[in-house]
C-alpha cells in the first residue's frame, strides 16, 4: 500500500505559474508508473503528466512545452511545474501511482492506477 499527498495547488491569474508536489510513503517498488491527473468541474479526470520507472515523461497535448513533471533523487516525491497557466487548467489536481514489472506507464486511463492521493486544487483566473 502506498500513501500520497498532494499539496502545492491555489489560485493565480493567467500566465503565472505553480509548483504542485506529491509525497509517497511506504513506497518500495522499483516499477512504477507515477502520474498527474486533473478533474474539472462536470468534466472526466483526465490524464496530464506521466514518468516511470526509467524516468521518462510523457504529457496530454494540451500542457506540452508549459508542465514539467519530476521526481527527487529518492523517488519519493513527485512534482508537477505548472507555467504560463491558462483557465481552462483549472481544476482538482491528483497523483496517482500503478506498478508495473516492466516500468513503463501502461496506459492514461484512470482504472489503471489503484493508488490516489486526496487532490490538490487549482484555480486558474483571467
Amino acid at each position: 500500500q502506498v500513501q500520497l499527498v498532494e499539496s502545492g495547488g491555489g489560485s493565480v491569474q493567467a500566465g503565472g505559474s505553480l509548483r504542485l508536489s506529491c509525497a509517497a510513503s511506504t513506497f518500495t517498488v522499483r516499477t512504477y508508473c507515477m502520474a498527474w491527473f486533473r478533474q474539472a468541474p462536470g468534466k472526466e479526470r483526465e490524464g496530464v503528466a506521466f514518468i516511470d520507472s526509467h524516468s521518462a515523461t510523457s504529457y496530454t497535448g494540451s500542457v506540452k512545452g508549459r508542465f514539467t513533471i519530476s521526481q527527487d533523487n529518492a523517488k519519493t516525491n513527485l512534482y508537477l511545474q505548472m507555467n504560463s497557466l491558462k483557465f481552462e487548467d483549472t481544476g482538482m489536481y491528483y497523483c496517482a501511482v500503478h506498478y508495473t514489472s516492466s516500468g513503463y506507464c501502461q496506459g492514461a486511463s484512470p482504472t489503471q492506477y489503484p493508488y490516489w492521493g486526496q487532490g490538490t486544487q487549482v484555480t486558474v483566473s483571467t
